[in-house]
């Protein structure tokens, strides 16, 4: 988009909190992760993130190992799962806090074992939520996505750019 930017960890403890629905969990990180840095940067205008992957009403983190990759693979292959991004635009000088949701659906071929074995091989699955990057070599495996594109990959535009516009972060 050609924006500049920084990136800056903010050490947000991930942890659900008793009760938290998913939806919660991810927009409450998102300000949480957001609100962190602005503090530090009240004149700054800071953007805080949470990306999840969900089948079955179960989170799927990034795996640890071709087991835990095969697995999660196995599981997505031939179904449908959700991609959940909460964010938070934030600046602390104007006392600007907004935050929004975006869920995509992700419809997966069956992934035949040869795939799956040379899919997990490479590098890209270890890395990313549900084990796979849609912009990547997974992208054969995705038959169909409702809803953003961008979020599935990361961060939803669209969205994001909305909100910045609406809060005077950016402008065209």
């Amino acid at each position: 988009m050609g924006f500049d930017f920084t990136v800056i960890t903010s050490g947000v403890d991930e942890k659900f909190l008793e009760g938290e629905s998913i939806k919660e969990h991810v927009i409450r990180l998102s300000r949480e992760k957001a609100v962190a840095i602005a503090d530090r940067n009240p004149e700054a205008w800071v953007l805080g993130a949470d990306t999840v992957v969900v089948i079955d009403g179960e989170l799927l983190g990034k795996p640890r190992s071709k087991k835990e990759a095969r697995e999660m693979l196995m599981r997505l292959s031939g179904r449908k799962h959700r991609v959940l991004t909460g964010f938070s635009v934030v600046r602390t000088s104007e006392n600007v806090v907004k935050s929004s949701l975006v869920e995509s659906s992700v419809f997966f071929k069956e992934v035949l074992s040869y795939e799956l074995e040379w899919y997990i091989g490479t590098e890209e699955p270890y890395d990313k939520a549900g084990g796979y990057a849609v912009q990547g070599k997974a992208a054969s495996f995705v038959r169909e996505i409702r809803g953003s594109y961008t979020n599935v990959i990361g961060l939803p535009l669209s969205e994001v750019v909305a909100v910045l516009k609406e809060v005077g972060a950016i402008s065209f």
